[in-house]
């Protein structure tokens, strides 16, 4: 199934913009607030809960690049919070550059050039975005695809459990689980119960935290 035909730019309750995906009738950000739902997901959930481990740097997995809007949100995190951040992010349907060009992002979090820079990444590498940010695009299959190792904070962003349950069965958890290094951790917006079970089967601890805007709680995992 290709997700990349006919995808559509819609407008979040925040203003900010988000695609969706006609074959599965799925956003790829929540219509609450696609800006506010990552800065509570994967920022406050995620990047501020490890930096209370007190690391100097930061190593992260995303599950899902898609509109690169995690990858904008974490680079001004790194910024703000003066913390080197390595993202390796893999995609298997990239956004087009046109489509990049018409996402608000930039202009909503006053990072016009470094969304462009993040966009403009070239694929396989790591590119140094900023003094603090580094970022690696991978073109792979979840399911398929050897993955790279050595992750603190996992972004698992991946479409809804009732729109592709195979990337949350307890097989890929337990892939997830393996590229992670100890005492870190995996953050989620989905509160599923199977989901949270199969993170459970894979080795995580796992916790119903509070949720972004719309969705009462999510889950975080940690690998200790």
């Amino acid at each position: 199934m290709d997700l990349s035909k006919n995808r559509k730019i819609i407008a979040t309750n925040d203003g900010s913009h988000t695609l969706l995906v006609p074959v599965l009738n799925e956003q790829y950000h929540s219509i609450h607030g696609a800006i506010k739902e990552a800065e509570h997901v994967f920022l406050k959930m995620g990047l501020d809960e490890f930096l209370r481990s007190e690391r100097v740097s930061v190593n992260v997995f995303e599950v899902g690049f898609g509109t690169g809007l995690n990858a904008l949100l974490s680079a001004q995190w790194a910024t703000s919070k003066q913390k080197k951040l390595a993202y390796t992010s893999i995609e298997k349907f990239p956004v087009s550059k046109i489509e990049f060009q018409q996402l608000n992002y930039g202009d909503i979090l006053h990072g016009s050039e470094l969304y462009t820079k993040i966009t403009d990444a070239k694929w396989g590498d790591f590119t140094t975005v900023s003094n603090v940010f580094s970022l690696r695009k991978l073109n792979l299959d979840l399911l398929k695809d050897t993955l790279p190792t050595g992750f603190d904070v996992v972004f698992f962003d991946a479409f809804a459990p009732n729109k592709q349950p195979e990337l949350w069965d307890t097989l890929v958890f337990e892939k997830i689980y393996g590229i992670m290094s100890e005492n870190s951790l995996m953050v989620t917006y989905s509160c599923q119960g199977q989901a949270k079970r199969n993170m459970i089967s894979a080795g995580f601890e796992v916790e119903k935290v509070p949720g972004p805007p719309g969705k009462r709680e999510m889950l975080r995992a940690r690998k200790l």
